[in-house]
């Protein structure tokens, strides 16, 4: 058995969630007024009760007052009561003895309580009370001469009972008008969002994301319509840009895609006729195949970018703090043993940024990769990294012949290439990773020239405290390791 997590919603929660937005609405006021005609009722039909209540004791006390008057003249006992006159008063004589003298013809009262009693006895001036029958009666009892008088009253509940009756047609037809009003200010407030409906609707069938949703007025309708042409917006760029990346890829595998075919179509033409040997000797058919394997690496290292830049992100990593300066010679080790030829000078200290640890060593990567094939064999790649107010920045330099200063503003564009570069292996996908990335973290990616004559490269990072002083004691000791 699953757990309360796990358990569906009861029936009427389903119910009430497959309703529409309209239904819920007028649900709702119906029920809102249906409410408040109750609660009104109950309190209407509790100060009636009080007032008719109050109104019955007064006219007791009135009547009683009145025959006390007469029995203090000729005495309870000898006082003439005549016959019931009919009607909702009822009277009676209470002697000290606790007998009782009541009009001929009378219906009967309750038997005389020892309360009454009392009063009788002269015990006590007077008491109202209630014989709490379902047809009771409410009775006065009053000091009179040697006695007492009790004038008493059977409770009558059809004025309160007409009042409630005439409240719940009231009531009725105000919860039958709260579901015509809320049903029609459910439908006039929600003709926006009709209209908001209809318009995303409309742009996800045409797939026209140019079509922006019209301003519906103010308050909370703007702001769901610009949220959603914020994300039509979101939508156009991406898609945008996934045409041009598209349209960069298709241009940038055509040459590796034509030669690859060219040499591998001469392979064949040649085995096919027999002539292999002969038309190519061992020399130029190495030369051949060495070129086929170049072309073969070129479009691997060209797929593996571009799928890691059609991504749009920096991979599913989550942000971490971490020393950068880990991160540095990790991606330093990764490229000497990829190329062991290249020599690379570290000149780096610690700092802490909050980051991606992979994305960040992708762009480490690439940068050392890049400044690889410009720096002369005999002059190494310098790699620094320092704090620097609160940034960590990030140094790659190498002794190359630089970067014109009109390509300077394209470097970090995608399949950009110089012309001095196009003879040099690569994608031109590298250093727009590495600004991507940047971004990514908030940072910031420049390049400039040397002092050595070839580029450099730099790159801010938002920098970071470190997560506890045991891990800042651990980051020294690894600097001073380095």
């Amino acid at each position: 058995m699953s757990g309360p997590a796990g358990r569906e919603p009861r029936r009427p929660t389903r119910w009430w969630r497959s309703r529409s937005l309209r239904t819920r609405l007028t649900v709702i006021a119906a029920t809102a007024i249906a409410v408040s005609v109750f609660l009104a009722f109950q309190v209407a039909s509790e100060l009636m009760d009080r007032e008719l209540r109050d109104t019955v004791e007064d006219q007791l006390r009135a009547d009683a007052r009145v025959l006390a008057t007469e029995a203090e003249r000729a005495g309870p006992a000898e006082l003439r009561l005549p016959p019931y006159p009919g009607g909702g008063r009822l009277v009676r004589i209470v002697l000290p003895d606790g007998s009782a003298r009541t009009p001929a013809g009378q219906p009967a009262l309750p038997p005389v309580t020892e309360g009454a009693g009392r009063v009788a006895r002269g015990a006590s001036a007077d008491l109202m009370e209630s014989d709490g029958d379902e047809d009771g009666h409410l009775v006065y009892t009053l000091r009179a001469g040697d006695g007492a008088v009790q004038v008493a009253r059977a409770a009558d509940d059809s004025p309160v009972n007409r009042f409630g009756f005439g409240m719940l047609l009231i009531g009725l037809l105000c919860v039958a008008g709260g579901a015509v009003v809320g049903r029609t200010v459910a439908r006039t407030g929600l003709a926006p969002i009709d209209r908001l409906t209809a318009a995303a609707v409309r742009v996800a069938r045409t797939r026209d994301l140019d079509a922006g949703i019209p301003d519906e007025g103010g308050g909370e309708i703007r702001r769901l319509i610009d949220s959603i042409n914020d994300m039509l917006a979101a939508l156009r760029d991406s898609r945008r840009a996934q045409r041009l990346l598209a349209e960069d890829a298709a241009h940038e595998l055509k040459t590796p895609l034509t030669s690859l075919r060219l040499n591998v179509e001469l392979l064949i033409r040649l085995d096919r006729r027999g002539t292999l040997d002969s038309a190519l000797p061992a020399e130029s058919r190495t030369r051949l195949l060495t070129d086929l394997g170049a072309q073969v690496a070129e479009l691997g290292t060209l797929a593996a970018e571009l799928t890691d830049l059609a991504r749009g992100d920096v991979g599913d990593e989550s942000l971490e703090v971490l020393d950068l300066a880990d991160v540095v010679v990790a991606a330093v080790a990764r490229a000497r043993s990829r190329v062991p030829d290249i020599e690379v000078t570290l000149d780096v200290t610690s700092v802490w940024v909050s980051g991606r640890p992979a994305a960040l060593e992708r762009a480490v990567l690439n940068l050392v990769d890049n400044a690889g094939k410009w720096s002369p064999a005999d002059q190494p790649i310098q790699v620094r990294l320092r704090a620097e107010g609160g940034s960590a920045v990030l140094e790659v330099d190498d002794a190359g012949p630089g970067i014109d200063a009109a390509d300077v503003p394209r470097v970090f564009d995608r399949f950009y290439r110089t012309d001095s570069a196009r003879a040099l292996p690569g994608s031109g996908l590298g250093l727009s990773i590495v600004r991507r990335v940047v971004d990514a973290h908030g940072g910031r990616a420049a390049v400039a020239r040397s002092a050595r004559g070839g580029a450099l490269l730099r790159l801010d990072l938002p920098a970071t405290a470190p997560p506890d002083p045991v891990a800042r004691h651990a980051a020294g000791e690894n600097t001073e390791a380095r």
